[in-house]
């Protein structure tokens, strides 16, 4: 196809609600979490192979089928990203932040002794009685 016939770019929503609009969608979350997998499993696939190109392709197929997923939820993709965002980022000051307590900088210290850390701001996020993850 010639440039001068080429169809307009769509967003991300613009494609998955014109394929629910014609049926092209699953019936349910378990068929959109079921395309997730497969993706996911397209990507360790490429992997393996060593296709770093391959990868990236399905990487791409992963986060759209997850977008898909999210539509099926009535969660809008980019919004639930951008919490995601804020989350790590409060995740990562904890960590720092305990870290500098040690008296280690997140690049002196081990991949172990950084993921407890996580997971200690995790905890508390679901308990927020603990100590305020911003002491």
């Amino acid at each position: 196809m010639s440039s001068t016939h080429a169809r307009p770019r769509h967003s991300l929503d613009d494609l998955l609600e014109l394929a629910a609009r014609v049926g092209f969608d699953w019936p349910d979350t378990r068929g959109a979490i079921a395309k997730v997998r497969e993706e996911l499993a397209e990507v360790e696939a490429a992997l393996a192979a060593n296709d770093a190109d391959q990868a990236r392709e399905e990487v791409g197929d992963l986060l759209f089928a997850a977008a898909n997923l999210a539509r099926r939820l009535k969660a809008d993709p980019e919004q639930a990203l951008r919490a995601t965002n804020d989350k790590f980022e409060r995740r990562f000051r904890h960590v720092e932040w305990r870290l500098a307590e040690d008296g280690h900088a997140p690049g002196s210290a081990s991949l172990e002794e950084m993921d407890r850390h996580w997971e200690d701001a995790k905890r508390r996020e679901k308990n927020p009685t603990e100590e305020s993850l911003n002491e």
